[in-house]
């Protein structure tokens, strides 16, 4: 585990300062980090709701992991929910991600506590948690936005997976707009109360996002990625007919053996087999969806 010493920091004229964020408005004087630091590299912050549904769950996972593996260094807030698992995303397949955090960076400031084993990992994959806060500094109300504009400025662009009307995502993607960088939003159900910030970014003219390409594309990177709605193949008749179950979107194991017609032991088993196999993803409250 890492130790309140292993704090550094980097002034705003250090040339191991962050290049994007040096160019936005009144971008920290002092950043305090744990990991690595890295001048010029092409980011992607992903965000959204802290109680996120399976539907934000799958396609963070998705699109997080799509962006790692297309050279793209996933930004979040180390949240729960939907930051948490954008980070996940990339440290899962040993990519860099950071963490932006709106307190400190030692133990007593750690915010939140039960994501510390997770900022472990992303140190432990080349990533970085950063603060623009001292240690010793207790998130409050207003530190969460501030430390939005970080998120936003470290990235080229801003992708929001889950949002309400009222929420930080929305604040991360107002920032974003401020700063001159992309904004992409995957649209969602329309009753939705998650999905509604999302809806109301793409009126606005954010970039209905889709797949990772949507995201390339927007980048200026058109041509790098592939798309995430890809069949998997499998050897076993059972583990085809859920994978095709679950082609569309994740479902309930209510639903799984409804749409296959396998009694629930036999799928039970196979959602087992298949979860370690890293086939598919258990996405909370007996939601499984497939890892793309």
């Amino acid at each position: 585990m890492f130790s309140d010493q292993d704090i550094k920091t980097v002034a705003l004229d250090s040339p191991d300062y962050p290049l994007q964020l040096k160019q936005i408005k009144s971008p920290p004087k002092l950043l305090y980090y744990i990991g690595r630091m890295v001048a010029e590299e092409n980011c992607l912050a992903v965000v959204g709701s802290r109680i996120c549904s399976a539907y934000g769950k799958e396609n963070t996972l998705e699109l997080a992991k799509a962006a790692a593996q297309n050279n793209l260094t996933v930004v979040s807030g180390l949240a729960t929910g939907i930051d948490a698992f954008a980070h996940q995303a990339a440290v899962q397949i040993e990519k860099r991600t950071i963490a932006v955090l709106g307190g400190g960076l030692d133990h007593q400031s750690f915010y939140p506590k039960q994501n510390l084993e997770l900022a472990k990992k992303i140190i432990e994959t080349n990533g970085a948690i950063i603060s623009e806060y001292p240690p010793c500094t207790k998130p409050a109300n207003y530190t969460f936005p501030q430390r939005n504009r970080i998120i936003s400025g470290l990235a080229l662009g801003v992708l929001v997976v889950e949002a309400k009307i009222k929420s930080g995502a929305l604040l991360t993607a107002a920032w974003a707009k401020k700063q001159n960088k992309k904004v992409f939003a995957i649209p969602g159900p329309i009753h939705s109360a998650n999905s509604q910030g999302c809806n109301l970014l793409i009126k606005n003219g954010a970039q209905l996002t889709e797949n990772i390409n949507d995201v390339l594309k927007g980048l200026g990177f058109a041509g790098q990625g592939t798309l995430l709605r890809q069949f998997l193949i499998s050897g076993s008749p059972n583990e085809s007919l859920i994978l095709k179950a679950l082609e569309e979107k994740s479902l309930n194991i209510e639903k799984i053996i409804e749409a296959t017609k396998l009694d629930a032991a036999t799928v039970a088993q196979a959602l087992v087999s298949m979860e370690l196999e890293g086939k598919i993803s258990d996405l909370g409250g007996n939601n499984y969806g497939i890892n793309r």
